[in-house]
């Protein structure tokens, strides 16, 4: 099997969980006749009849019994950070796109229409973020897959089943399986996913 065979194990899924419309996700225009005002909003509060301002901190996550038990095992620990944060975006949008999925296949009864609005959404991504998915590492992709679960509270075996039917989501499974992954396979924060979940802290508090 080659490398890209290996790659279409998350390739297709994501394709199948993200929907077209990331193309229609444009900043929004700048009004030219009533522009934002200059400067910026301040907290404050009022103590004693002075104003003092308030200023939030962004949470600093602080670890102190995690150890490493070698070099080995840090330079996992640095790969971990720079997989995860490659990768978190994905796992973000395509939780999105699940709750989008799901109200709107919620409304459409026939059969033919569901798997055409499937097919749809699936061709237009395809064309515009496949080579961006394709560059994905191996690592990368099994960790995308526990991210999704992390994220939609739902396995990657689960959502292919959903959107695709339980034959494709049996053969996926299987081409997983060997190549060492699993869809099936549930996100597990505080044992065997205890780096990927510190990674994620790490990038959602802006520290890495």
């Amino acid at each position: 099997m080659t490398r890209n065979t290996n790659i279409s194990v998350f390739t297709g899924i994501i394709a199948v969980i993200t929907s077209c419309v990331l193309k229609a996700q444009t900043p929004g225009a700048i009004d030219l006749i009533n522009p934002p005002a200059r400067g910026s909003i301040a907290y404050a509060e009022v103590v004693n009849g002075d104003t003092i301002p308030v200023v939030n901190l962004n949470t600093v996550y602080i670890y102190t019994d995690f150890q490493f038990k070698n070099r080995r095992h840090h330079e996992q620990w640095t790969r971990t950070k720079h997989n995860v944060k490659k990768v978190y975006p994905y796992a973000i949008l395509a939780a999105a796109k699940l709750k989008e999925y799901d109200r709107a296949l919620s409304k459409i009864e026939d059969k033919n229409l569901r798997e055409a609005f499937i097919r749809n959404c699936e061709k237009d991504l395809k064309a515009e973020f496949e080579d961006e998915l394709k560059s994905l590492s191996v690592s990368q992709g099994k960790i995308l897959m526990k991210l999704i679960d992390r994220e939609s509270g739902k396995t990657t075996y689960e959502v292919v089943k959903q959107l695709r039917g339980s034959f494709q989501a049996a053969m996926w499974q299987t081409v997983a399986r060997i190549f060492g992954h699993n869809m099936k396979s549930e996100y597990d924060a505080a044992v065997e996913d205890i780096m990927i979940e510190r990674a994620v802290k790490l990038v959602e508090a802006g520290q890495f």
